[in-house]
């Protein structure tokens, strides 16, 4: 009896999920990401954070494997949490979906890790398509992603100079932040964006030195992190 008393405290062996149960809850988390992404594009437009689309679409999928590879093990939800902790990124991610495919990494090597190697099979083949599909739709960021920070006079009208500083050079972006500098008396204003090459930061930089209501310019390109 003592005996069946510690068997009973031990807890049950960690059976992996079948096949049926993964091939559909995968693609029901893939087609409800969709619906996600198509209600967020009713509420803003296409106009308002694209790429966010495509990262809503990997989140759900993610959550659904992360839901499915953890069950009720107490264990694996504190190891993700730490796994996910040590992620730093020494730059900002300009891009949402590069942060969406961090995590699909950590959740892929966790999967493998606890020994759901069909889940991993299933789930990679399930993001690729999701990705591929809203690629259609966000399309396919390009050129180098950078980080201007411009400092603009009180009076100078910022977004005329930097629209026609944008259009010259075919750079890409919006703001990303906005305060004041040198104790209010100059505005400072930090972009996101992208330029068709690593040799036009020179000559952007240049120019915009040179322009009237133009106080500093910090033009910084994304490494990888």
């Amino acid at each position: 009896m003592a005996g069946k008393a510690l068997l009973d405290g031990i807890p049950p062996a960690d059976i992996p999920p079948d096949f049926e149960t993964l091939i559909t809850r995968v693609p029901v988390a893939v087609l409800l990401g969709f619906v996600v992404a198509a209600v967020y594009h009713a509420a803003h437009g296409r106009s308002v954070g694209s790429t966010l689309r495509t990262t809503l679409v990997l989140l759900c999928v993610l959550v659904a494997i992360v839901t499915i590879v953890i069950g009720d093990n107490l264990a694996r939800a504190f190891g993700l949490a730490g796994a996910l902790s040590i992620i730093r990124f020494r730059t900002v991610v300009a891009d949402t979906r590069d942060t969406a495919f961090v995590i699909f990494a950590v959740v892929i090597g966790m999967a493998a890790g606890a020994g759901y190697m069909v889940l991993a099979a299933v789930a990679i083949p399930a993001i690729f398509v999701a990705a591929m599909v809203m690629t259609l739709f966000d399309g396919r960021p390009s050129g180098l992603a950078a980080t201007l920070t411009v400092k603009f006079a009180v009076d100078a009208k910022a977004d005329e100079l930097m629209a026609a500083a944008f259009a010259k050079h075919g750079i890409t972006g919006d703001v990303c932040a906005a305060g004041s500098a040198k104790q209010g008396a100059a505005v400072e204003r930090k972009y996101r964006v992208r330029l068709a090459s690593a040799a036009v930061i020179a000559a952007v930089v240049a120019e915009m030195n040179r322009t009237e209501g133009i106080q500093g310019v910090e033009l910084k390109a994304n490494g990888d992190d």
